[in-house]
């Protein structure tokens, strides 16, 4: 078996987190809410941030939200060794290539691709997502969000296929537990760098080198931070009871919200709110956030049976 600590990464090994963009209560911009937010991420010593998931609401904000946003993003993220990525989720693939043009203009050369979800894309059609994205903008890198919600998951072998072509794909974002699917991202398509959820991550850790995409984490960085070099060092008992733990808070978080959330940037939020009590919970209508007292719930459920968590 290729050993997977000892292959040259497209993309640097790291922690990754996404920046969610604040409301107010006429869904305008919070500007400066959001610039305090990058600026606890950076100042916490996490490099790597994007912007426009599903969690930053990518798939709902308008051209000019999409611009204004970006505009602010770019600012806050010039300095030395941080590395700003631009998420770009659309049905459109056109729209799609003018916003990755937009935001090339403005300075961007990194970019976080979703597959478009109105139909399943077929083998042929993802190459051409994939030709349009990559293939036309070779002077920019790519990661590529593999999500279910596309309704189809590129495998460990198809990554490396499209790797081939396309030496600018550098990364892929995984939010799974699955053992085998995490091995075959780690054997079939060690170029990449892969970043893998905490929940999965212990797990992905142990199988070989690969990033970290924090969520529930933000709520303490420092322990994040913890556990991705646990990871780096294969430490194999402080990946297992971090991991644990993050498995078990996210299942109480869940079961906490029940079904009135279920957008990714609704759980976001929360660990937003928790490092800055301004951070609005509301997301872009049509969706739903979370409501002040489960974010209450949150807190309590931090502080009394998971205290690590609580920054």
């Amino acid at each position: 078996m290729t050993n997977q600590f000892s292959i040259n990464k497209r993309y640097r090994t790291c922690i990754l987190a996404a920046c969610c963009v604040p409301w107010t209560e006429e869904f305008a911009f919070a500007e400066e809410i959001f610039r305090s937010q990058i600026r606890h991420l950076i100042g916490h010593g996490i490099s790597d941030l994007y912007i426009f998931g599903t969690a930053g609401e990518g798939y709902a904000v308008t051209e000019t939200q999409f611009d204004d946003i970006i505009e602010v993003f770019q600012d806050e993220t010039r300095g030395d060794g941080v590395q700003g990525m631009i998420g770009v989720i659309s049905l459109s693939l056109p729209t799609i290539i003018e916003r990755i043009e937009r935001a090339r203009e403005m300075g961007a050369r990194r970019f976080q691709l979703s597959l478009p979800s109105w139909g399943v894309l077929r083998d042929s059609e993802l190459d051409v997502f994939f030709r349009e994205t990559c293939g036309r903008f070779s002077d920019c890198e790519f990661l590529h969000y593999n999500l279910q919600r596309t309704g189809r998951i590129i495998t460990g072998a198809e990554y490396n296929r499209l790797a081939e072509q396309h030496p600018n794909l550098v990364a892929t974002k995984n939010s799974t537990t699955d053992k085998q699917r995490l091995h075959t991202l780690l054997t079939e398509a060690p170029q990449l760098q892969h970043f893998i959820t905490e929940a999965g991550f212990a797990e992905a850790a142990m199988m070989g080198e690969c990033g970290l995409l924090i969520s529930v984490a933000n709520t303490n960085i420092a322990l994040g931070r913890t556990y991705f070099e646990a990871g780096r060092r294969r430490d194999g008992a402080t990946l297992a009871e971090t991991g644990r733990e993050a498995s078990q808070l996210i299942a109480e978080l869940l079961k906490l919200v029940g079904s009135d959330t279920h957008m990714d940037g609704a759980f976001d939020k929360l660990f937003c709110r928790v490092n800055d009590p301004q951070f609005p919970l509301r997301l872009l209508p049509p969706y739903e956030g979370a409501n002040e007292a489960v974010f209450e719930q949150f807190v309590e459920l931090l502080k009394k049976k998971y205290p690590r968590w609580n920054m």
